[in-house]
């Protein structure tokens, strides 16, 4: 019974793969190939590297001894432990080697400190090259992580502790169900490898993700205004905007009860109004930044002051979000509207001189081969932006999931953060080249009157209104230290508290977990680091920072408002119908 099974399941696996074979084929038939990734570049950068490391071979020997003696040390300490005597145990932090048998045993721990200290070792040699500019530098420092995370002993089975262990106690069974996972994975892609991060069946936005109580009121091309139902006696005069990045979907803020912000902020007794950006399909290629600023915030704030009666309200961005929230104040006050009350900003940078490993991606020639893609596309696929932010983060993103699901042959567990940053979203041509030409290469938003936005030259220094920016320490999207130039450049009263962990887990980080904590110094130098220095580290989340910072700025209380009771009446349920599609 159990041999015609294993018949069973490998005919099944041969047929799967005849389809997933079929649909390889039928993609790169149909494709342009395109990629956000430039071969060309890449080798180009290697090939400078390699000349000026060749230009000076005293340095490169030098490096060399030094990694032949280190060798030496590590061979004679795994002789005296194969000799069975003691020797001191080399723990290690990274968790690709959490396994005991890592330590414990003498050629698992031979293996994993050779390849850390092969891969320190090309590291140091690579920053240690001089000559070359800082964008072949970011280059090769970048994808020679990548070949380095990418070799590590914990990704293959014989050389996996962990693996051999499962293997021996299923008899095999672990690597045929992961076969069977990458070949699943590999047709959900059609016949591109879409690694399954989490239990995709765990969730459904509107039913466990998304649920906070509210109605859709208004809705143009580019997004949905959702109104939040109330759940306090009495609410703050002025209504919070909230707009979300439109790179992912803006359930990130409102994932489960425990962990929604959406939810927190209305249960601290604000009228919350948020921006559902739409998923943008060819029909909307021709959409600008301005039409992002037209109809996102400068609508929201309208549809606000319909529903409550309120001129004034604050306004909070998240992310790209926050930069158009950034862009919408400096036009405002261009245009003598001081509507705003506040600003919050979450993870926003304004200076994009240091965009961090983003700016492996964004050099010029990248940015011409993705203005040609989407000129004949009308947009970018959502997977490649996915792709780049995982190659950001390997060892979590892409090798840990290729261990567990294939080689362990296990499901991904279900988890919400991993399930919404699998939900990506398209990105239209117009917007998107503007956007990297105009902020990330040309770094325009911290120019004086460099931007011009709906026919007005904009100057971020103008903001003048009371702001709230929190950044994370482990930002690799938007770095902390590119955040913190709004203490210098906002002509307001700034607060500036930097979160811990990154920057997903650092903003959806609520106060019952208990995780974190959050850096605050009320005086603002120059130099970021130096205000790092000064800093008063506080436990927890920095939420109740916040609302406390945004209640000061409240004219008082009123009595709740429930959408649909004013002139704007309900479209139809939150989440809304955007963020499905």
């Amino acid at each position: 019974m159990e041999s015609e099974q294993t018949v069973n399941d490998w005919q099944e696996l041969m047929e799967q793969s005849q389809r997933v074979a079929a649909d390889f084929v039928a993609r790169y038939q149909q494709s342009d190939d395109f990629s956000i990734f430039d071969p060309a570049g890449i080798v180009q950068a290697f090939g400078n590297w390699t000349t000026q490391m060749l230009a000076d071979p005293v340095k490169l020997g030098t490096a060399q001894g030094k990694l032949w003696q280190e060798y030496m040390t590590l061979w004679q300490e795994t002789a005296v432990r194969m000799l069975g005597e003691e020797a001191d145990e080399a723990h290690s932090p990274d968790r690709r080697f959490k396994d005991k048998a890592w330590q414990e045993e003498a050629i698992f721990d031979y293996m994993k400190r050779s390849y850390l200290l092969t891969g320190k070792w090309l590291q140091s040699v690579i920053s240690d090259v001089d000559g070359l500019n800082e964008e072949d530098r970011n280059k090769v420092d970048f994808y020679s992580r990548q070949f380095i995370s990418a070799m590590a002993p914990s990704n293959f089975a014989i050389t996996n502790p962990s693996v051999l262990k499962r293997v021996k106690s299923t008899h095999g069974q672990c690597l045929l169900d992961g076969l069977k996972n990458m070949l699943r994975d590999l047709e959900k892609g059609g016949g591109e490898l879409k690694i399954t991060m989490t239990d995709e069946s765990a969730f459904e936005v509107g039913k466990n993700l998304a649920v906070t109580p509210g109605k859709v009121i208004f809705q143009n091309d580019l997004m949905q205004l959702i109104q939040y139902a109330p759940s306090t006696k009495k609410v703050y005069q002025e209504p919070l905007i909230i707009v979300p990045p439109w790179i992912n979907k803006f359930y990130i803020l409102d994932l489960q009860e425990k962990n929604s912000f959406v939810k927190w902020v209305v249960d601290q007794g604000h009228t919350v109004f948020l921006v559902s950006w739409v998923n943008p399909t060819k029909d909307l290629a021709e959409k600008t930044f301005d039409d992002y600023m037209r109809e996102g915030p400068l609508t929201a704030l309208e549809v606000a002051a319909e529903a409550t009666g309120m001129e004034r309200v604050n306004l909070l961005g998240f992310c790209i979000g926050g930069i158009l929230c950034e862009a919408t104040l400096a036009y405002l006050r261009a245009k003598g509207d001081k509507r705003v009350a506040s600003l919050s900003l979450l993870t926003t940078m304004l200076d994009f001189k240091e965009v961090g490993e983003v700016a492996v991606f964004l050099d010029d020639e990248q940015i011409h081969s993705i203005e040609e893609h989407v000129g004949q596309q009308g947009y970018l696929e959502g997977k490649h932006m996915a792709q780049m932010f995982s190659m950001m983060r390997e060892n979590d993103l892409i090798w840990s999931f290729v261990v567990n699901n294939y080689l362990l042959g296990r499901d991904p567990m279900a988890f919400d953060l991993l399930y919404w940053n699998a939900d990506s979203t398209r990105l239209p041509a117009e917007m998107l080249v503007y956007y990297l030409k105009k902020f990330y290469r040309e770094n325009g938003l911290i120019k004086k009157k460099f931007l011009r936005l709906c026919g007005e030259k904009i100057d971020v220094t103008k903001i003048d209104i009371p702001v709230y920016s929190v950044a994370t320490k482990d930002d690799h999207i938007a770095p902390w230290v590119s955040c913190y130039p709004v203490t210098q450049k906002f002509s307001g009263k700034v607060r500036f508290v930097l979160g811990g962990s990154g920057h997903i887990a650092g903003i959806v980080n609520p106060p019952a977990a208990n995780k974190y904590c959050y850096w605050v110094n009320p005086k603002y130098p120059a130099n970021p680091d130096k205000w790092l220095a000064g800093a008063q580290p506080y436990e927890g989340s920095w939420w109740p920072d916040w609302a406390n910072w945004v209640a000061k700025r409240s004219a008082g209380k009123v009595a709740p408002r429930v959408p649909g009771d004013g002139s704007l009446k309900p479209i139809e349920d939150a989440p809304g119908s955007y963020v499905t599609a």
